[in-house]
């Protein structure tokens, strides 16, 4: 995209320029015909062997107003826009193409009326190693208020701080959380509280270019849209044995439940549905008991959602009924009546969240998906940008790539002038 000089004559030079403030306006003075202009305009990135494709074109002007500007690269025009002040112009593409020749032209007007040039041209280099990333919840799913984000690299990442800030997450509203590396290769957002309920959310991996690592280089751009269901937070305590069950921020039902007994106690905590199986074989010999050991069990049960890689579950134990809601009788489980452990089924997703408290055996971190059992400083403590809000733009309204990879949306214009 370009700034246009539309106009230059003697009551006044009119610019066009990608932006959305007010017109500034400037004096013109009477020059001589000999004096040369005092603009002067300079282009990064600066030209040499080869440059970083992880670069944006910035070009700027000192002393005079933007006049002409025209990027060409190697799919024609790049898209920009100029600042409201008239005096730098921004490529929207924050990369540059692999291996590509790219040349600038521009064009500056001081005060005085006098016009000053500039051409620059340089080519990118041709890295010769990528890295990809891949994004879960997946495309289209649909999950609870307690889901994470979780990115993973096919590659080491170095630049931990540069790779994160190129993670944008979109929500209708803005929403403060933060990236947290669990390791090179994988990297985790959460909100600073649960998610809302029935929203969407978009993640964008906008690495084309960005470098991960000495001569590595992000290969693409890609997003990924899911979906946020309803609320649902399942409140468990082994003392009063009850769940409260809270769909939309209101109290839907109270569950009679049993929980883990002496020597099996249910971790407190928060939880988050990890799976949802109709039925389940549960086999004491996979937690390392026995079958000569007296608390050993083999049962199918039903209903059974999965809260810690360990073996602890949410699902229905007809043969406790009788303890429910007055005993912990379990080896670790949140048992209910069949009825209730249907319900509950059928009204949750992977990703809703189960907070149970009331025992003297903490969640331990990384059995299950265990985010909100770190405190927000905890959390950002493994952040290299720290706090980030969520970019509150609709999924729908997203720009579709144009054939150049940038935004295919017309900026809007507004002028600057010069008056004598």
């Amino acid at each position: 995209m370009s700034a246009r000089l539309l106009a230059l004559g003697l009551g006044s030079v009119v610019l066009a320029v990608s932006a959305c403030g007010p017109a500034a306006t400037a004096q013109l003075s009477t020059v001589a015909p000999s004096e040369e202009s005092r603009a002067t305009i300079a282009a990064l990135p600066v030209s040499g062997e080869r440059i970083d494709p992880g670069q944006r074109i910035v070009v700027t002007a000192s002393d005079g107003l933007l006049a002409d500007v025209t990027v060409l690269g190697p799919k024609g025009p790049l898209k920009g826009t100029v600042s409201a002040d008239g005096t730098t112009w921004t490529a929207r593409k924050p990369y540059l193409d692999f291996g590509a020749t790219y040349t600038v032209q521009a064009t500056a007007i001081d005060p005085r009326g006098l016009t000053t040039t500039h051409a620059d041209e340089f080519r990118t280099l041709e890295p010769k190693d990528f890295f990809t990333g891949s994004v879960l919840p997946g495309k289209d799913a649909i999950v609870g208020v307690g889901m994470p984000i979780t990115v993973t690299f096919d590659r080491e990442i170095k630049n931990k701080d540069e790779v994160e800030r190129a993670l944008v997450v979109y929500t209708p509203t803005p929403l403060e959380g933060a990236w947290h590396w669990n390791s090179p290769t994988e990297v985790q957002f959460r909100p600073k509280d649960y998610w809302p309920g029935n929203i969407d959310v978009t993640v964008a991996l906008e690495l084309k270019g960005v470098q991960g690592a000495k001569g590595l280089y992000g290969q693409a751009n890609k997003s990924t849209t899911f979906r946020i269901g309803p609320s649902m937070i399942t409140k468990v305590n082994a003392q009063t044995y009850q769940a409260k069950v809270f769909r939309d921020g209101k109290k839907v039902r109270t569950i009679p439940v049993t929980s883990g007994k002496i020597g099996f106690e249910t971790r407190s905590g928060v939880k988050v549905i990890v799976s949802k199986e109709r039925t389940r074989v549960m086999d004491a010999a996979t937690g390392g008991t026995e079958e000569s050991d007296p608390e050993y069990y083999r049962i199918e049960v039903e209903y059974a959602m999965r809260v810690t890689y360990t073996g602890e579950f949410v699902h229905a134990a007809p043969w406790s009924v009788g303890s429910q809601g007055w005993a912990n009788v379990s080896h670790g489980c949140i048992g209910m009546s069949t009825s209730n452990a249907a319900w509950l089924y059928d009204l949750t997703n992977v990703g809703d969240v189960v907070e149970v408290k009331g025992t003297s055996n903490p969640q331990n971190l990384g059995n299950g998906i265990t985010v909100w059992n770190e405190a927000w400083d905890e959390w950002l403590a493994k952040s290299k940008a720290g706090p980030v809000m969520t970019t509150a733009t609709d999924a729908s309204q997203l720009d579709e790539p144009a054939a150049d990879g940038t935004a295919s949306d017309p900026s809007s214009t507004s002028q600057v002038s010069f008056s004598r």
